[in-house]
């Protein structure tokens, strides 16, 4: 099992910045992307971030450009820095670490973080 534990977020204005954290503790054997997904209110989760652990990262299209996630393998931790924060970006975000051992797929979430953009 691998337990996630979430820290940053809160209320920022628009055009501000804020940094999450994300980090893995427990059998992270197998682990291969961490990162970040977000649900808003009345919509579907989505991805924003996610970063394998050689350091491929991807991201979501409305935050292109203006988040950077990184990684510290060596403390089993995912960094969200987001940047240029506008007002959709409010919502709920998820810490996720995924991968496999074998044919056995891994999936773990973390608990939310709440991120509100408001003027």
């Amino acid at each position: 099992q691998v337990q996630l534990v979430v820290t940053g977020g809160g209320l920022v204005q628009p055009g501000g910045s804020l940094r999450l954290s994300c980090v893995a503790s427990g059998t992270t054997v197998g682990i291969n992307r961490m990162g970040w997904y977000r649900q808003a209110p009345g919509k579907q989760r989505e991805l924003v971030a996610m970063i394998s652990v050689d350091g491929i990262a991807e991201y979501g299209y409305s935050v292109q450009g203006r988040f950077t996630i990184s990684r510290d393998n060596a403390k089993n931790t995912v960094y969200l820095q987001m940047n240029s924060l506008k007002v959709e970006d409010t919502a709920v975000y998820y810490c996720n670490a995924n991968g496999a051992i074998g044919v056995a797929g891994l999936n773990y979430w973390g608990q939310g973080t709440q991120v509100t953009v408001s003027p």
